[in-house]
């Protein structure tokens, strides 16, 4: 009976003071709406970025007139390294069919050269959480203690650059997430606080009537929840027609768009936030009041 009355208590502040709460939900919908479009920009940018660790890759150069059975007990040591992911051989003369390969129109300048000036390598790719300048440093000073190996090149600038890339966005989405949070927290602590005010002869009342301060305080965390719902459901309503705008308007001038995914997570996960975020601004709200 107390909940029945808490909600019906809710619905009717919340269509009594129709505009300040339109206002409010419309306020929440745009801070989540900012959130949702940074989460959405972030996770596309961070599905490239997880594919980064796949190109990255170390080069052991072997010695010189290496025998097979040397070549493959090699193989055979770095395969149980516990940080590899894959690794390929490449003979020399692979290497050289590449290199032209490569060179294409411009091979001509290979012409001349007696011999084969490549070496046999062995192509190394690391497992995604040792893709870190350090990591990929010490391997490969590891790598070059292994016998029959000459050198170990490895790109430390692509290394480091992918691991900060990976930390910035991190960084970034959680600074973004609690500066936009805080603003919605804020917003639907003003809005119960005057709401509260609005209707404080009413809890005169019912306080003399013997309610109790669960009893006041129910419909208040039910309309700060409200507004965020609603708000979290505008939101998406918004950064659906935003996705739909870039993949279907814009992609027919730029292509590329039409790869963006949108999380579909967001959904789910938009109007929670949206409670929770109006559920705790109605708390502070009411918590600093005297009842």
């Amino acid at each position: 009976m107390t909940l029945a009355y808490s909600f019906k208590s809710a619905f009717q502040s919340l269509c009594r003071e129709k505009w300040i709460n339109i206002l409010s939900m419309l306020t929440v919908a745009s801070s989540l709406l900012i959130i949702t479009l940074t989460a959405f920009f972030l996770y596309n940018v961070e599905l490239v970025a997880s594919h980064l660790p796949d190109r990255f890759s170390l080069v052991a150069y072997l010695n010189d007139n290496i025998s097979q059975e040397e070549i493959q007990g090699i193989v055979d040591t770095l395969k149980r390294r516990d940080d590899i992911a894959a690794l390929k051989y490449i003979s020399k003369d692979d290497a050289i069919k590449e290199l032209k390969q490569t060179l294409k129109d411009t091979r001509y300048i290979l012409e001349g050269l007696n011999e084969n000036p490549l070496s046999s390598s062995i192509e190394i790719r690391l497992k995604r959480d040792f893709v870190t300048s350090a990591s990929a440093k010490r391997i490969s000073e590891e790598i070059k203690k292994v016998s029959g190996i000459d050198d170990v090149y490895y790109g430390e600038k692509v290394a480091e650059a992918i691991y900060l890339l990976k930390k910035s966005l991190q960084n970034m989405s959680i600074i973004i997430f609690i500066t936009i949070s805080t603003g919605v927290v804020f917003v639907a602590y003003s809005t119960v606080k005057i709401l509260f005010y609005r209707r404080k002869e009413e809890i005169e009342i019912i306080k003399l009537l013997g309610a109790t301060k669960g009893f006041i305080r129910m419909p208040f965390l039910i309309e700060g929840g409200t507004i965020g719902f609603f708000g979290g459901i505008l939101g998406i309503i918004g950064a659906l027609l935003f996705y739909l705008a870039i993949t279907y308007r814009l992609s027919m001038v730029i292509p590329m768009l039409k790869t963006l995914v949108f999380p579909l997570e967001i959904l789910i996960l938009l109007p929670i936030t949206g409670i929770a975020l109006g559920i705790v601004g109605s708390v502070i709200a009411i918590g600093r009041l005297k009842l």
